[in-house]
């Protein structure tokens, strides 16, 4: 009876034995699949304006979850306002001088100079006949010879008026040059240019959400002077969001850009997460040694980025992740799809 027992405790501990060496045994590596461990990792957008000047109103705050194009602060504006307004007045006339001159003479300005011109003819015609007295009354010693100097002098004045008058008549009659027109086309276009870059200006001095995210620190205040090197908010990129998981070196090969994959949590148990392969670093982590044996050589391990998108922001920056990729599946056909395609 006494050795039963001892046959049955035996058995009982080799029983224990197999169970535990079956259990502990090492498994042959899945070939379909790769799990990977690693954590969510985010980009982040430091926001900041263009232009130094103070801030006068700021429209978010720390966890504001924030969409593209929405604005989040703006800069005194007042100074920026009156430099576009400037702009716009010297515009405005250089556009009229240009409309001016491409416009050509008025009617009534060829007129007046046509009028201008006949009354040169009589006054040449006046001082002719005054000349032509004067001389007489010289020829007859009746008038000194000073007197007819200077009814002289007064015809020959005359006379390049009325040529003066006759040119501008032309000229009124032509219209501008083409050279000054072109020279105040090229004057409008500077004055546009610079009505355009105060305009900018004055838009710089919004800020907005480059893209759908969380504010993750709110830097500046309203009254604090911020420039293009100062940031005023933090923005984080929720969507889509990535996996920083490592490969060894062994299974490096066997993964491609754009392969589908799944990420779990512990947060979120039993719930997926569609994702791709977007990066595969091309160096391991740490520098090799010049001479690596087979042993070492499986030890290296190279980064992988596994991207997924993050609507519902459940996937948050740091969180601890699995990754299970499907070897056997074809890689999709861009590495990067955009979330609202998938």
């Amino acid at each position: 009876m006494r050795s039963l027992k001892i046959i049955i405790i035996l058995a009982v501990i080799a029983g224990i034995a197999v169970i535990v060496w079956y259990a502990s045994r090492p498994r042959p590596a899945d070939e379909n699949s790769l799990t990977l461990y690693g954590n969510i990792d985010i980009r982040q957008v430091e926001l900041s304006f263009h232009d130094t000047e103070y801030i006068a109103k700021m429209h978010a705050k720390e966890g504001d979850q924030v969409k593209q194009g929405q604005l989040l602060a703006m800069q005194d504006l007042e100074r920026f306002q009156y430099t576009m307004d400037n702009a716009k007045a010297k515009a405005e006339a250089q556009r009229q001088v240009v409309a001016r001159l491409e416009a050509g003479s008025r009617v009534e300005d060829i007129r007046k100079a046509q009028a201008d011109v006949k009354s040169a003819q009589a006054a040449v015609a006046f001082a002719q006949k005054e000349f032509d007295r004067m001389q007489e009354m010289v020829r007859r010693k009746s008038a000194p010879v000073q007197s007819l100097d200077r009814a002289r002098s007064e015809l020959d004045a005359a006379r390049e008026r009325m040529r003066s008058l006759k040119e501008l008549h032309e000229l009124a009659v032509i219209g501008p040059r083409v050279e000054d027109i072109a020279e105040a086309r090229a004057q409008l276009e500077a004055a546009e240019s610079a009505f355009k870059l105060a305009k900018k200006t004055w838009q710089d001095a919004h800020l907005y959400a480059p893209a759908d995210g969380i504010i993750q620190d709110r830097i500046l205040e309203p009254g604090d002077m911020a420039n293009i090197n100062t940031p005023v908010y933090t923005l984080a990129l929720i969507d889509p969001v990535w996996a920083r998981t490592y490969v060894p070196e062994s299974q490096l090969g066997r993964l491609k850009y754009g392969m589908p994959a799944q990420i779990r949590t512990d947060s979120y148990p039993g719930k997926v997460y569609d994702g791709w392969v977007g990066f595969i670093s091309p160096t391991a982590e740490f520098t090799p040694k010049t001479v690596e044996t087979p042993e070492l050589r499986t030890s290296l391990v190279y980064q992988v980025r596994v991207f997924a998108c993050n609507p519902q922001n459940e996937l948050r920056l740091g969180m601890p992740v699995t990754v299970n990729i499907p070897l056997a599946s074809s890689p999709e056909s861009s590495a990067s799809p955009p979330c609202k395609e998938r």
